[in-house]
């Protein structure tokens, strides 16, 4: 280990820090993310300190009994080709041991991370643009408030690779300032839900879960309706292509694109319901 590195748990301070970091690499978080990823799992957000100083950060989120997801893998740019990061990254393996782990890279880092054993799975395409769309007049649609809470959980336990309940009860905060959510309940079951919050330029879409296509566009509609005129941005699954042709009519450009990786199992992920994923960060 470099001379002098300690590395801890982090609190919040620490993770308001690492979400700075984010919005300085371009990740454009959203603005009250810091609880709902603390929520997910308080011992897997790790920073490394020289002196007093943070020099690195990573998340390594425990999901369920066998799941965790690799993220928020940051080394300050004053602070690399020191091995800063090795030293983190080990630590976050290990706090993963014995674990199916994802994380989403980016093209260039695709090669990197295969040779600490990760296999790509599906890319995840970045769509941004202008909101434009017209909320929809549809009673089925209403706010995710808590009532609606199990019913969504329930839902969102097929589409993720683990259990996260804890996280989505934050992520979902009924009336929150930054953030909204919405469901479609036909005849009393609910066949899909959104959210979209506030990040640090425009707002962002996620997840966006449905069963089918026609879903997917009417709850985007209440989702992007709820900020018409400003920039949005929705992650899809490469592999749902209705996704990507709902981003199109919407006139969402693509902006970049990542690989979802996995070393251990791959998680069977019905992907042709998921229309945006929840947030890059946590998988």
């Amino acid at each position: 280990m470099p001379s002098s590195l300690l590395v801890r748990r982090m609190v919040m301070s620490d993770l308001e820090l690492a979400l700075e970091w984010a919005a300085e690499e371009g990740w454009n978080p959203g603005l009250d993310d810091a609880g709902a990823f603390l929520a997910a799992d308080p011992d897997g957000f790790l920073v490394a300190e020289r002196d007093g100083e943070a020099v690195a950060c990573i998340s390594a989120v425990r999901s369920g009994e066998g799941y965790g997801f690799i993220g928020f893998f940051i080394c300050r740019p004053d602070c690399r080709g020191k091995g800063y990061g090795a030293v983190i990254w080990e630590r976050a393996m290990a706090y993963l041991e014995g674990r199916t782990v994802g994380l989403d890279a980016v093209l260039a880092q695709e090669g990197r991370y295969a040779k600490s054993g990760f296999v790509g799975d599906y890319h995840t395409l970045r769509h941004g643009g202008v909101a434009m769309a017209e909320p929809p007049m549809d009673p089925r649609v209403a706010i995710l408030g808590k009532g609606v809470m199990p019913s969504v959980l329930a839902y969102d336990r097929d589409l993720v690779p683990a259990p996260r309940e804890t996280f989505l009860k934050a992520w979902c905060t009924p009336m929150a300032a930054s953030r909204r959510g919405f469901v479609f309940m036909d005849e009393g079951t609910l066949r899909g839900y959104g959210v979209i919050r506030q990040c640090r330029e425009g707002f962002k879409v996620g997840p966006l879960f449905a069963d089918t296509p026609e879903i997917a566009e009417t709850l985007f509609r209440a989702l992007a309706g709820e900020v018409r005129g400003q920039m949005i941005f929705l992650d899809v699954p490469a592999a749902n292509e209705a996704g990507l042709d709902l981003a199109e009519k919407y006139e969402l450009s693509p902006e970049f694109e990542t690989v979802r990786m996995y070393r251990g199992d791959r998680p069977d992920l019905d992907l042709a319901r998921t229309f945006g994923i929840t947030t890059l960060e946590l998988g």
